[in-house]
Order: C-alpha cells, then sequence, then structure tokens
C-alpha cells in the first residue's frame, strides 16, 4: 500500500515537510481549497509554491476547485506526479484531464461520497488515478465513512470490467482502525493520524 500525508491539520507546516522528508511516505498530499468548491480555503499558490523548498518528495495535488483549469498550469511547475480533480466541477472534465497529462503528469479524478462510481465512466481513458473521498471533502479530522469501502470495491470493479490500469486512492479518516477498508485501494492519504502524531514514521508504517 502506498501512502500519501496530508498536512491539511498540520500546525507547522515547514516543520512536519522537513519531518516527512525523512520518513518513507510516497507523496505528500497537496489540498487545494477555493472556498467556493468546499467551504474553506487553503493558502494562496504563491505560497503552496515553496513547498519542495522543504520536501523532495513527490507531490499528489488534490484540486476541490471550482474553476480546475486556472490551477493546474500553475500546479503543473511543482515536483507533482499527480494533479487530481472532482468529477462534480461545472468544467469540461475530459478538456481539463487532457490539460493535466499535457504536462506529463497523471491525471487523477475525485468522487465525494454522495457520488455515484458510475459518473467516473466517460473519462476512464484519461485518468490514471482514482480518488474516493471517505470524508466530505474541505476539513481535516473527519471520521472514515463506512460505506467508502462499497464504492473501493465498486471502483475496482469498474476498473477490471474496463481493463484499465488506474490505481484507487482513498482520502478521509484513513488510521490505523479503518485501514482495513482500505484494502482494496492501492494508496491512501492520511492527514491528523500522522502529522498531529509524535512519530509519523510509525503511523505511517502502520498503512502498508
Amino acid at each position: 500500500m502506498k501512502v500519501g500525508v496530508s498536512f491539511l491539520s498540520s500546525k507547522d507546516i515547514v516543520r512536519d515537510l522537513k519531518i516527512l522528508n525523512d520518513t518513507d511516505v510516497d507523496y505528500i498530499h497537496v489540498d487545494v481549497m477555493d472556498g467556493k468548491f468546499v467551504p474553506k480555503k487553503t493558502m494562496p499558490f504563491k505560497e503552496m509554491r515553496h513547498i519542495s523548498d522543504f520536501t523532495d518528495k513527490r507531490l499528489d495535488v488534490h484540486l476541490m476547485v471550482e474553476d480546475a483549469s486556472k490551477y493546474i498550469p500553475l500546479y503543473a511547475e511543482l515536483n507533482v506526479e499527480y494533479i487530481t480533480i472532482h468529477v462534480e466541477i461545472d468544467e469540461d472534465i475530459e478538456k481539463d484531464l487532457k490539460l493535466i497529462k499535457s504536462y506529463g503528469i497523471k491525471a487523477g479524478l475525485s468522487i465525494k461520497p454522495d457520488t455515484k462510481v458510475s459518473e467516473l465512466v466517460p473519462y476512464l481513458p484519461y485518468v490514471d488515478q482514482i480518488l474516493i473521498m471517505s470524508v466530505e471533502p474541505g476539513a481535516g479530522g473527519q471520521s472514515f465513512i463506512p460505506e467508502s469501502e462499497n464504492k473501493i470495491n465498486e471502483a475496482r470493479a469498474l476498473l477490471k470490467s474496463y481493463n484499465m490500469n488506474a490505481i484507487i486512492n482513498v482520502d478521509g479518516g484513513v488510521k490505523d482502525s479503518t485501514i482495513k477498508m482500505c484494502h482494496n485501494a492501492d494508496m491512501v492519504v492520511s492527514g491528523s493520524y500522522v502529522v498531529l502524531s509524535d512519530n509519523f514514521q510509525e503511523k505511517i508504517s502502520s498503512l502498508r
């Protein structure tokens, strides 16, 4: 199981990025929120762009924004492996996914807890990662929604039926007591469970 860590709940981002850089975490998960698609807003790109000053880990960028096409070229400048957008946004999803891939970056598509997995079908040829939200997007520290396990399994079956090789990532409420419900995923994102702990590496290892 690959592990990404979100610093959304971090009390000291610079310190935590430096600590994470010394762990075996696979990705730093970057949550980008515009205050429109979700109520909260994260720091502007002019500050986010400095993330790579404190870690050389690859970034997994999650755009919780309405106008993804505006953000994609900005984050494409960073040490990014994945940029993920939401299927629920009112934009040309296919065009946005192609834009991500035009930068040589892997494209992800995320669904909220109430969105059906079948909504992903039209975009599967352009998707490298499916991100299953196991909480309502927009805030750290929430509890894992148990029904998310079924969505993970549905997504796995969907990829198999279309013979697609995208990875399945799960984000929200992931910790040692919920990781067993993510057994059919390829990667998980954990936030407060890791960054609010006294031992980042121990918590990361417990998720593998």
